[in-house]
């Protein structure tokens, strides 16, 4: 048994070529019209004018036929490019339904899960929002560690989320830029240091079978007032996260 797929894109790309090859051929066809049909006998004779109109009663028959099918063309292009309507207005109408089904499945079979240890069974943890937040962890038995969101100046990046039995676990996010000094020193005194830039945060661990997430690349530190001011050391790079018992590669250091 064959199955068939339908693509809207697909369809409505052939709809555009059907377009293009449609107004080619009406171009063609209209610039043969006025030699062929208005042909010119050779000479004088019955013989001449009897070919040449021949010729020209060919071509107004060949132009007849050329409009009913570019005529034909333009239904069948049309009817391509409704279909891929109602293909993409059936998609949408599905989508809903199916993504409102999946939750319900997921929210009924993490619910227990949840409550015992706070975190799913079945599911990609969370990216940080916050600056310097940590990725949420994804699920005991299967999913990917959220990726943790880099840090704010001078903050550290936060830790990937830790992966289940099987899953990635999450990117440490960056650390934040450590902050300049603008405090000069005076006659004899010494500038302000500058601040440390954030360490990165550490990449999460995949348990069984999957790869550790890499760690965040650490921030330079905060350049030094004008005077003696040091330049603020630089934030440490987080480390990669560790590779599944079984199966995955250690995550790299940022």
């Amino acid at each position: 048994m064959s199955y068939v797929i339908a693509s809207p894109e697909a369809l409505l790309a052939a709809a555009s070529d059907l377009a293009g090859i449609g107004s080619a051929v009406e171009s063609a066809n209209a610039a043969a019209a006025a030699p062929t049909i208005s042909l010119l006998a050779a000479a004088e004779d019955e013989v001449s004018t009897a070919i040449a109109g021949l010729f020209g009663t060919h071509a107004r028959e060949y132009q007849a036929i050329s409009a009913q099918a570019a005529a034909f063309h333009d239904r069948f292009m049309q009817a391509l490019s409704g279909n891929a309507g109602s293909y993409a207005l059936a998609e949408a109408a599905n989508l809903t339904p199916l993504q409102s089904f999946e939750r319900t499945v997921f929210d009924a079979v993490n619910a227990p899960s949840y409550a015992l240890f706070g975190r799913p069974l079945i599911g990609n943890g969370a990216n940080g929002s916050t600056p310097g937040a940590a990725g949420g962890a994804g699920g005991l038995l299967i999913g990917n560690g959220g990726a943790g969101a880099a840090g704010a100046a001078g903050q550290a990046g936060g830790a990937g989320g830790s992966a289940g039995l099987i899953g990635n676990g999450g990117a440490g996010g960056a650390g934040g830029a450590g902050g300049s000094s603008f405090t000069e020193g005076g006659g004899g005194e010494t500038g302000a240091a500058g601040g440390a830039g954030g360490n990165g945060g550490a990449g999460g661990a995949s348990r069984l079978i999957g790869n550790g997430g890499a760690g965040g690349a650490g921030a330079l530190g905060g350049a030094a007032a004008p005077g003696l001011g040091s330049i603020g050391p630089d934030g440490q790079n987080g480390t990669g996260g560790a590779c599944g018992l079984l199966f995955g590669n250690s995550g790299a250091t940022g």
